[in-house]
């Protein structure tokens, strides 16, 4: 047989292979396949593996922003977030906030090749494993590179359900195409047999439980059935999603965080919400497994001084606002603006708005000001906000994303450039967002009954979370209300109400953008928004152009179609 090569070092410390950007291999850190054959070799493929979900490599390809697992600037295309910053400091993302889409957009490329980078590592580790001669194994072995091998697939089953999402149009490399460096392939279509053939293999032979899989950041068999009920749920496949998440559920792996903010502090992670999660840590110097996506997103003034990114919208505060009954308001939210000091500076008078009656999640979500930042003390308005009032980004701040004040020592460490880099995990599923999507499924199946019960679950730990506290500490910050649902008198209501939820739950979350695609609303909705956002941020309307129906997929990077000889095709619209 044919002897191969491991290109370990590019596997582990991220350089560039040919399925990358479907280019040249360098010969670089190569060892031989037989000194991997074991499951430790393996485990080091399935570590490289891992790593890509932040999307971090040491050479990354298009903008080093753009790779971040946590999805977060696919909230600024929707209508959770602005960019955040000056309008001229990361040009490319301005443009895309604006509508003025180029093929050539190194966001667009960036994230591309690192989800390919992640499936090449997927294959590499598949392509070692199988190659292992399993009668040679003692039982307790074979068992353990079953594991890994459901691993492999399970890895490579979330890069493709990534990358058909975002792109749709997903060029399949299999294990045989990667060992013959056949990595120019076509893409016909989305992924979904892949994915789903990947997430089956995991179900099939994953740990059961937590208790048999006891590192947190590897999946159980409950995981990836959550991972294959949402890729049922992206096709509209109801009652199969439905069946996958009841699954889930019923399964007690897995239950709600009594308090909110747990989702989003070192104290959570890992906690009963986390389905599964990126483990992003920190250690106070210049580690390199915090967030280093993310690093543009924390606020430029007070305790921090980079880098301002990342607002949250008006619209996006104004959907947390509630009737006399706690109850969200679905046409209406945004009739009148909430109270906000955009246009006033630090040094003149403003009084926070603590009457109207607002879901608490809103100050776990949106930092604004006269209100406590995450323990730092009182946002006190413009002198956080690195943006002017001539660009497009607003009054607010983003909370979910920053560390607590409290765990600033412990969960933080410096960038290269003085950033501060993040070392709280992401979620990339919790299990609120489980919930929502079952009941999604089951609203579509006819069972509001079970879709009731499943939103107002999650309600009702909204209702009874700790809530933000006055700068006095005289009590609440806010006039803060949540009802639950008495009843779903039919589909159409359910189907708001499920909607609705998922925004305020999951807002920056980087969730939003494929919620309204998938649910085919994705140009009214922000068309909508345009004109919302533009009543307060007065040249907002004049800058952003319209969404296109072929926005709802993102193009296919051209320096991609270039490099594969045209073997990649480009999506329609572009």
């Amino acid at each position: 047989m044919k002897k191969k090569f491991v290109y370990l070092f590019a596997i582990l410390f991220g350089a560039i292979s040919c399925g990358d950007e479907f280019a040249t291999t360098p010969a670089v850190g190569a060892l031989s396949e037989e000194s991997l054959a074991n499951t430790q070799g393996v485990d080091l493929l399935l570590t490289g593996a891992y790593s890509m979900l932040d999307g971090w490599r040491d050479n990354n390809k298009g903008n080093q922003f753009s790779v971040g697992g946590d999805n977060w600037w696919f909230d600024v295309i929707a209508d959770d977030a602005h960019k955040g910053s000056t309008d001229g400091d990361q040009i490319e993302l301005f443009q895309i906030e604006t509508n003025d889409w180029q093929t050539a957009n190194d966001y667009f490329r960036g994230k591309f090749t690192a989800l390919y980078a992640g499936v090449n590592r997927a294959n590499a580790a598949l392509s070692v494993i199988r190659g292992i001669d399993r009668e040679a194994l003692l039982p307790n072995e074979l068992e353990a590179l079953v594991g890994q091998e459901a691993e492999a697939h399970f890895l490579r089953g979330h890069y493709y359900f990534e990358l058909t999402k975002i792109y749709g149009n997903v060029a399949i490399i299999t294990v045989e195409n990667y060992e013959l460096q056949e990595f120019n392939q076509p893409n016909p279509g989305p992924a979904w047999e892949q994915i789903e053939a990947d997430f089956q293999f995991a179900i099939d032979n994953l740990p059961a439980t937590r208790a048999d899989q006891p590192d947190p950041g590897r999946p159980t068999q409950v995981v990836a059935r959550a991972y294959m009920g949402k890729a049922h749920l992206y096709q509209s496949d109801w009652a199969a999603a439905l069946a996958e998440f009841n699954a889930v559920i019923t399964s007690n792996e897995f239950s709600l965080n009594p308090e909110y903010l747990d989702n989003f502090n070192v104290a959570g992670e890992n906690g009963p919400e986390s389905v599964f999660a990126i483990q992003f840590a920190e250690d106070g110097g210049q580690s390199f497994n915090g967030n280093r996506g993310g690093t543009l997103n924390f606020p430029a003034g007070g305790a921090f001084t980079c880098c301002g990114f990342y607002q949250p919208t008006i619209d996006l505060a104004n959907a947390f606002r509630v009737d006399a009954n706690g109850l969200p308001l679905f046409d209406s939210y945004n009739d009148t603006d909430f109270l906000n000091d955009y246009g006033i500076n630090s040094d003149e008078v403003f009084i926070p708005d603590v009457i109207t009656p607002v879901d608490p999640r809103l100050d776990y979500t949106v930092g604004r000001r006269g209100i406590d930042f995450n323990g730092f003390g009182e946002h006190i308005g413009k002198d956080w906000i690195r943006a002017n009032f001539n660009d497009i980004s607003g009054p607010y701040l983003p909370k979910k994303n920053v560390y607590q004040a409290a765990e600033f020592s412990e969960d933080t460490g410096s960038g290269a450039w003085g950033q501060v880099h993040s070392g709280i995990n992401y979620n990339i599923i919790r299990y609120a967002d489980v919930l929502l999507m079952a009941a999604e499924a089951a609203v579509e199946t006819g069972d509001l009954g079970t879709a009731l019960n499943y939103v107002n679950q999650v309600r009702n730990r909204a209702a009874n979370t700790s809530v933000v506290q006055a700068i006095d500490e005289s009590g609440p910050a806010a006039n803060y209300q949540v009802g639950l649902y008495a009843v779903f008198p039919d589909a159409g209501f359910a189907r708001d109400a499920v909607r609705f939820e998922r925004r305020v739950e999951l807002a920056m979350e980087g969730h939003r953008l494929f919620d309204l695609r998938r649910w085919g609303i994705a140009q009214a909705t922000l068309t909508e928004y345009y004109a919302n956002e533009a009543r307060t941020i007065g040249n907002f309307g004049s800058k952003v152009g319209a969404y296109q129906p072929h926005f709802d997929l993102l193009p296919i990077p051209l320096t991609s179609i270039d490099l594969s000889n045209g073997v990649l095709t480009q999506n329609i619209g572009y």
